[in-house]
């Protein structure tokens, strides 16, 4: 028998809950502009535009342009970007959704950020959520509190301002009469106008600091932000470390009880901790700190104003960015100064040759990434004074020494210049990166073996009898040297593993110290000025104490096996390897005091001289007129596809680079050439795993090449070739980069 109404008896305080029914919140759309344009973090090429939601009447003041928002977006939640404000949408009101949240309510991409990001993801054809993500740190919302807190500290702009101007003025009187047009770019910086610099530096322990603190105080005397990018911490330490001895003070906790943050210079790098890079963002876009120094990450600092931006080692593999769209640092700073009216320098040892073709206003075509550019170098008698007796001992030079030990790693001559160095002060030796490289070499002369038609790198295919060029495949077939005519060619495989071993035997009862990434000790930051042998890799080389407090020198410098640079395949492999081995020498001391460099193996003699003469320009202009022959950039505009095969012929067809297409040629000085490069087949990484084999077995590369003045239309053709990929899902990966570092 069944009981209409009956409950099943339970004990006390154990009875079912009863749920109350809740009525949907009536949601108020704002009164003023209450659509807000939204860029999403979704990553997808064919979803580069805005998306349109609703603004409530109770996150009016908050949502406000700039403020990062969370919003559903297919099913999920999503942050989000609001770019602009509005009237009204395109899209029907019963499609649009309100935003879900206002996150902090900051505005962390102010307006010309904006702007910047936009330009920079047309020119780089990515989308503005690619560079947002790279731009914008990731959220801490205790670091919020802490900002609103030292804002609220009334700041001392004018007496910094003032005490800026006489730093510079002091350093003023002791670097512009070195330098030619130095005082241009500091009457520049001074009257608030605009331009593009290329500047060499002289060598001398710390001195590239010193130059590059003086233009930041210029630009900070004068009410200008700075934006300066440096090729890695170590190099960012050395910076501020040198303008907090002239008085500028690092972002961070006040003295006093009342708590905060504040400082002239914010540093930003990827490997800082999620709050320490958060905290010095929010310090920037609020205006706090108008001086960002950082490694590739600072490139996009929200700097507001005509500001100066500078990229040190503009040459180095860490200035590309390796996520999509690929942009290169220098290409980012060279356009936000242009946008800005702003002021752009390269500073560095070695020139790269975008630098040098740029400083040629006869030919220079004005890109969004590029333009003319003023040079800037040392006048020959203050590089006289400063630089270290540079000697090079190659066969030539050890044979006219009368030399027994030619052909060793550290000749005679070199062991007792080092052995007398080493009685005062330490000495370092300069070794080339660990690992082993392997490429083809004449058998004769010794020189890297190139491609007839392009003059790429040749190299051993598996499976092929025949070498085959790196950057456009063809056979090398009757090949012959160039050079000697030799029709020989020899597997070259160098390395520098035994170094610290071999130099033992050589100098007995003397302090070694090996700095370099891949040893157990790593990179060692500083040493004693004391007599000792320090071996390091680029980029590793310790910095001396000097007896004041400030940065010592070496008493010497050796660079060993000079011969490698002879094998590297990149496109810039000589640029590369001038600039390693000026930043082994800088740290040597002037020949005033006894200090000399030697240049030990083999090498090429244009790349020598350059080095010996303190003169990147040398081989830069050389460079300039080698790649105007063969259709090379920065004399022409370059990118690089790569992915599976299908795709990539896909891409290069639609984009009008195949037979047939409007950008097939190339127009040259020497005759109209293919305007791509390959494809070329991509090996794959020897720790592949067999799962992806399958997929990752026709991955192809090629090279795109097309006149400056088009470089803009290539990137948007590429990019929407690559959406129409991403949005039709047509299988195989497909990728692109503009200006890369390497062909390869």
């Amino acid at each position: 028998m069944t009981i209409p109404d009956a409950e099943q008896p339970a004990f006390e305080g154990l009875e079912p809950r009863r749920r109350r029914k809740r009525t949907a919140a009536k949601r108020q759309r704002a009164e003023h502009q209450p659509i807000a344009r939204v860029v999403l973090d979704v990553q997808a090429a064919h979803l580069g535009q805005t998306f349109d939601y609703l603004v409530q009447d109770k996150q009016d003041t908050q949502a406000v342009p700039g403020t990062l928002v969370r919003v559903r977006f297919g099913g999920r939640r999503v942050n989000g970007i609001i770019w602009e404000r509005a009237e009204r949408s395109e899209t029907p009101d019963s499609s649009l959704r309100y935003l879900e949240q206002v996150l902090g309510g900051e505005i962390l991409v102010p307006a010309r950020l904006r702007d910047d990001i936009t330009l920079i993801a047309q020119a780089y054809g990515g989308t503005r959520a690619n560079i947002v993500r790279l731009a914008v740190p990731p959220r801490v919302a205790r670091v919020e509190h802490e900002q609103r807190l030292a804002a609220s500290f009334s700041g001392d702009a004018g007496v910094r301002q003032t005490m800026c101007a006489q730093r510079a003025d002091d350093l003023g009187e002791r670097l512009l009469p070195d330098y030619e047009n130095l005082r241009m770019l500091g009457e520049t910086l001074s009257t608030g106008g605009k331009g593009a610099f290329v500047v060499d530096a002289m060598p001398g322990a710390g001195h590239w600091a010193l130059l590059f603190a003086w233009m930041v105080l210029r630009a900070l005397a004068a009410g200008r932000g700075v934006v300066a990018v440096m090729p890695s911490m170590r190099a960012v330490d050395d910076a501020v470390r040198q303008l907090g001895s002239l008085g500028l003070r690092l972002f961070g906790p006040r003295a006093s009880q009342q708590g905060g943050y504040m400082g002239d210079i914010a540093v930003l790098g990827a490997s800082m901790s999620p709050a320490e890079r958060y905290r010095s963002y929010l310090a920037v876009a609020c205006g706090q700190v108008r001086c960002v120094i950082g490694t590739r990450a600072a490139m996009y600092a929200p700097i507001d104003g005509n500001a100066m931006f500078i990229i040190v080692d503009d040459t180095a593999y860490q200035q590309a960015d390796g996520m999509a769209p690929y942009a290169n640092a220098r290409g980012v700073l060279r356009l936000r100064a242009k946008a800005h009216d702003g002021v752009f320098v390269a500073f560095g040892n070695a020139r790269s040759p975008l630098s040098q073709w740029e400083t040629d206003g006869g030919h220079v075509a004005e890109s969004p990434v590029s333009g003319y550019s003023t040079s800037i170098q040392p006048l020959p008698a203050a590089l006289k004074e400063r630089s270290p007796w540079i000697r090079w001992l190659n066969r030539e030079e050890l044979t006219r020494l009368a030399d027994p030990t030619i052909g060793s790693r550290v000749p005679h001559t070199a062991v007792a210049v080092l052995s007398r160095a080493l009685k005062t002060g330490p000495v370092l030796l300069s070794i080339p990166q660990d690992g082993i490289a392997q490429t083809l070499s004449c058998a004769a002369c010794h020189r890297q073996a190139r491609c007839g038609k392009c003059t790429g790198p040749l190299e051993m295919v598996p499976g092929v009898s025949q070498p085959r060029c790196r950057w456009c495949a063809a056979a090398a077939v009757n090949w012959t040297c160039p050079h000697c005519h030799g029709d020989r060619m020899r597997v070259v495989r160098v390395g520098a593993a035994g170094t610290v071993q071999e130099l033992r035997g050589l100098f007995r009862n003397i302090p070694m110290v090996v700095s370099s990434p891949h040893q157990p000790q790593g990179v060692i930051a500083d040493i004693a000025d004391a007599p000792m042998l320090v071996v390091s890799t680029p980029g590793a080389e310790p910095r001396v104490r000097a007896d004041d407090g400030g940065v010592g020198a070496y008493r010497a410098v050796a660079i060993l096996d000079a011969w490698t640079s002879l094998y590297s395949p990149g496109i810039d492999a000589r640029i590369d390897a001038l600039d390693s081995w000026m930043r082994a020498v800088q740290w040597c001391a002037p020949r005033s005091a006894g200090g000399q460099a030697m240049l030990i193996g083999e090498a090429d003699p244009l790349v020598a001289q350059s080095l010996m003469t303190w003169n990147a320009r040398l081989l830069a202009s050389k460079e300039l007129e080698e790649r105007a022959q063969t259709g090379l950039p920065p004399v022409f505009a370059s990118a690089c596809v790569w992915g599976s095969r299908p795709a990539v012929r896909t891409m290069l067809q639609g984009a009008g680079l195949l037979a047939g297409g409007d950008w097939a040629l190339l127009d040259t000085q020497f005759g109209p050439m293919p305007a791509v490069l390959g494809p070329v087949p991509i090996p794959p990484p020897r720790t592949v795993d067999a799962r992806e084999l399958e997929t990752m077995a026709d991955r192809v590369k090629a090279v795109v090449r097309v006149p400056q003045s088009k470089r803009a239309e290539l990137a948007e053709r590429l990019h929407r070739e690559s959406a129409r990929h991403v949005a039709s899902r047509e299988p195989g990966e497909l990728r692109f980069q503009l200006d890369p570092k390497d062909l390869i």
